[in-house]
């Protein structure tokens, strides 16, 4: 017997033939009969001498690849194939199952043999599956995904593309696929160019445990993510975006990615759940876009001097206009993420015209430019233009400066030097281009009516003369005689 079961044990490894009693059809290889012809012969000399009906005939039961021992009676491990059948249909009824397709039995003539079946099938009980039909989508040629038919399959990769691509664009992608060659696009017009994946997708009919089945959605997810389902943190006390980020190995940009109500000011609630899962795509999406708009092409802005105008006059000799161009551009994503754009096509529409302004270079000392400096060394504005204590401020006042020095703030002719009531010590200068500039509180004046100007000339010092409540400048501009906010003009 030993010798026999060796023989048997070394076989059994390499060639297996599935058994079916009636229901269940017989496959027998030709090799099982070259086992049987070898077991017949190693007890050659005692068949010579023994009837037939002292041999019994055992059968060897494996699930998959592992061996559960031998058992007398055929018929006792059909009805456990059966009944585990009826419980998964009862379970699984929209596939096609098989309780036989992962057990094998190997029938074997012996001499008296004993066999504890009872040990056996309850082995076979415990561990046979039962198996659904499936289509496996494969990567790389090993299955990662197992759906219900071919049909989920394709579905599956419909949905994958759809995570990147509009229905619309999908279809229309579909039905140029059968044009030679494509329209030229419109202004503004988009299509898909390509659809791929990187890695190699096939398909394939296996038969699998059928919870390992999934549906088109949960396959797409898996394949996405590498998870079919998000992992979900609850946040605990003194948690902020960064920390949990960071424990979970994550930036807070992909964390604010991961969950699209949340933004880096939002207060965190203690048990609010944040998706922390880290996606890890087991395929990559890869899409080409041809996109066709109309962009602007930008006008320069040219400045042309005229020494006779003064300097301040400005004229617009041409007024500015953009330009226009339609391109053409390939745009490749990955997963959704823009990795290359290419320019294929530009043609002008219509070209820029050019802004053209003139500006006045004359300077003569009696006439300002146009652009106010600074009247005090320094200090900072301690009352501003409008409404103060029940009536109206004309001007600014600066206080506190380097030094009490007060300037000329634009070229211009003095045309008003001494006392005006409430303002005291008063400098009034003409700047010949419409604007005047007013001067008041000074302890001192150190110029003339009638006197000519430069802009940044001391022309007195700041004091705290008229109606004052400390030393400081008090500022006015004013514009073809209407007063005007200061701190509009002041450089």
């Amino acid at each position: 017997m030993s010798s026999k079961w060796n023989i048997k044990e070394d076989f059994t490894k390499k060639h297996t033939i599935s058994l079916k009693s009636s229901k269940y059809n017989i496959f027998k290889k030709v090799a099982i009969t070259t086992l049987l012809v070898t077991t017949i012969g190693v007890s050659n000399a005692f068949a010579n001498s023994t009837s037939a009906d002292t041999f019994e005939k055992i059968y060897h039961i494996y699930v998959g690849d592992t061996y559960l021992g031998p058992v007398s009676n055929e018929e006792a491990v059909t009805q456990i194939i059966e009944t585990k059948e009826q419980e998964a249909k009862g379970i699984y009824k929209d596939y096609v199952l098989d309780g036989s397709s992962n057990v094998t039995l190997i029938p074997e003539q012996v001499f008296s043999y004993e066999t504890d079946d009872a040990t056996t099938l309850s082995k076979l009980k415990e561990q046979m599956i039962v198996e659904a039909e499936s289509y496996a989508l494969q990567i790389d040629g090993k299955p990662v995904v197992y759906l219900k038919d071919q049909a989920d399959y394709e579905e599956t990769m419909r949905l994958l593309k759809l995570q990147y691509v509009t229905e619309e664009e999908l279809q229309n992608y579909e039905a140029n696929a059968s044009l030679e060659t494509l329209p030229a696009l419109k202004a503004y017009e988009s299509r898909i160019k390509e659809i791929k994946i990187a890695e190699a997708i096939s398909g394939e009919k296996t038969q699998v445990n059928p919870t390992q089945i999934l549906t088109p959605e949960k396959a797409v997810a898996f394949l996405k993510t590498g998870s079919i389902e998000k992992q979900l943190y609850a946040v605990q006390s003194g948690d902020v975006l960064g920390t949990i980020a960071n424990s979970h190995n994550l930036t807070t940009a992909q964390i604010l990615e991961l969950n699209p109500g949340l933004t880096e000011d939002s207060l965190l609630q203690i048990g609010q759940k944040i998706n922390v899962t880290v996606e890890k795509p087991l395929v990559n999406v890869q899409i080409v876009k041809e996109k066709a708009t109309v962009v602007e092409i930008p006008f320069e802005k040219i400045v042309e001097e005229d020494d006779t105008m003064f300097k301040g006059e400005t004229v617009v000799k041409q007024e500015g206009s953009n330009g226009k161009k339609e391109v053409s551009y390939l745009i490749s994503q990955q997963n959704g993420t823009v990795v290359e754009k290419t320019l294929t096509k530009e043609t002008v529409v219509s070209e820029p015209v050019n802004s053209v302004k003139v500006v006045g270079t004359k300077v003569i000392s009696s006439r300002g430019t146009g652009n106010f400096a600074w009247p005090t060394v320094g200090g900072y504005i301690s009352s501003k233009q409008g409404s103060r204590w029940g009536s109206y401020h004309r001007g600014i006042d600066i206080a506190r400066p380097s030094n009490y020095n007060i300037k000329a703030s634009d070229n211009g002719v003095v045309t008003a030097a001494g006392w005006d009531g409430t303002y005291g010590q008063r400098i009034i200068i003409n700047h010949n281009n419409g604007y005047e500039t007013v001067y008041a509180h000074l302890s001192k004046i150190d110029v003339n009516v009638g006197q000519v100007v430069q802009q940044g000339s001391v022309i007195g010092i700041m004091g705290s003369t008229g109606h004052s409540t400390g030393t400081h400048l008090h500022f006015e501009v004013h514009k073809n005689g209407a007063l005007v906010n200061p701190l509009s003009y002041l450089d």
